[in-house]
């Protein structure tokens, strides 16, 4: 079954009660038991409701995975990894990742005893020189946000299982559209689902999907456990955005596509950070393992000017100044006063997030109008 085939009817089947075509909201919070501990499968909604439960066989099928869960977040979904770990273990993670990611790592894990190392994850073997008995987890983005430099997932996975460590990927920039980590061999793969999978800003979600049934059964309890679940609307409104995914993940493709190259080819503009770029760091392994290049693209202008980026952002017009991503409007965002804002000022430049870079999440729109709004809004640089 191909992929647009998969993102309508796979793990989704009408209602048996009714026949709707489209999975019910199941606005409940418990179910009936016919004896104590005896139920149809659903007893309380915090640990399973029959409408994220169709959500979820549909994210396993996407990602090849055997077994999916759905947060109420994709921080929520973060925290039930990190929670696999205890005082002590230590987690190589990449230097460039989301700021919210980076703000739970070093300001409620940290403290508990959990040591994360920051590292270029960019260059595999770098992997190694971090690895000892205390290491549990390689935490990785690709492309990364927001400078979407490329992981090599396989080689970060021949690494893991080398020194028995779980390798957990977030697929979110790239969606299952375009990669499939647990193919490649990650063992856990994390989405952000309020960006591509939903698709339309009006939801807010995480998700996990793994092939390993233990390591499943160990997320799910801390899911159930505690307690960040999302709603059967929330779910709903999932399972509608995926059903279009493979056709707006080719609008954004080919609409990210114009724009890097239009930003590249334009006298006020710095670095433009792309992974379909032939000569982009990563871009023979984001052809290996990618089917595609994505909507997110990042640039500076020239000189790094943060002033002129300010400007910028607030002189678009179809480019919306907001956070978050993969909706299918475009968006601008400034990652140092936005999204990357917990990251101290000298390590997000360190990984190249300086106060003058800007981040693209490249719509679906007409190319013609976003093209000519940018045109407009450099005009004003």
């Amino acid at each position: 079954m191909k992929f647009g085939t998969k993102a309508l009817h796979a793990g989704i089947e009408p209602d048996p009660t009714t026949g709707a075509i489209m999975t019910p909201i199941f606005q409940t919070s418990t179910f009936v038991q016919e004896y104590p501990g005896k139920h149809k499968g659903y007893a309380y909604a915090r640990g399973k409701n029959p409408t994220r439960t169709q959500l979820e066989n549909n994210l396993a099928a996407l990602e090849n995975g055997n077994n999916a869960l759905c947060f109420s977040s994709g921080m929520g979904a973060v925290d039930a990894v990190i929670k696999l770990l205890k005082p002590g273990d230590e987690v190589i993670t990449g230097n460039d990742i989301y700021g919210g990611s980076y703000r739970m790592f070093s300001k409620i894990y940290e403290p508990f005893g959990i040591k994360f190392h920051y590292i270029d994850l960019y260059d595999a073997s770098n992997i190694e020189k971090y690895i000892n008995s205390n290491t549990k987890l390689i935490w990785a983005e690709t492309p990364t946000n927001p400078t979407l430099k490329i992981v090599d997932i396989a080689a970060a996975s021949a690494i893991a299982k080398k020194h028995n460590l779980i390798l957990a990927i977030d697929n979110t920039f790239a969606s299952p559209y375009l990669q499939n980590p647990l193919d490649l061999g990650a063992d856990i793969v994390m989405h952000s689902a309020t960006k591509y999978l939903g698709g339309h800003s009006d939801v807010v979600m995480g998700a996990l999907v793994t092939k390993d049934q233990t390591l499943h059964e160990r997320l799910a309890f801390i899911l159930n456990s505690c307690g960040a679940n999302p709603g059967p609307m929330d779910s709903f409104l999932v399972i509608r955005g995926i059903k279009t995914l493979h056709l707006r993940m080719k609008a954004h493709c080919e609409n990210g596509k114009q724009v890097a190259h239009y930003l590249r080819n334009h006298p006020k503009i710095g670095k433009v950070y792309w992974p379909g770029f032939e000569d982009a760091a990563g871009h023979e392994i984001a052809k290996k393992q990618m089917r595609g290049f994505g909507g997110m693209v990042s640039f500076t202008l020239k000189g790094d000017d943060f002033e002129a980026a300010m400007r910028f952002a607030t002189s678009v017009e179809i480019f919306t100044l907001a956070e978050s991503l993969g909706g299918v409007e475009s968006l601008v965002n400034h990652p140092a006063s936005m999204t990357h804002a917990s990251i101290p000022k000298e390590e997000r430049e360190k990984a190249g997030v300086v106060d003058g870079l800007l981040r693209l999440s490249v719509g679906v729109e007409d190319i013609e109008d976003l093209i000519a709004d940018i045109e407009s809004a450099l005009s004003k640089v």
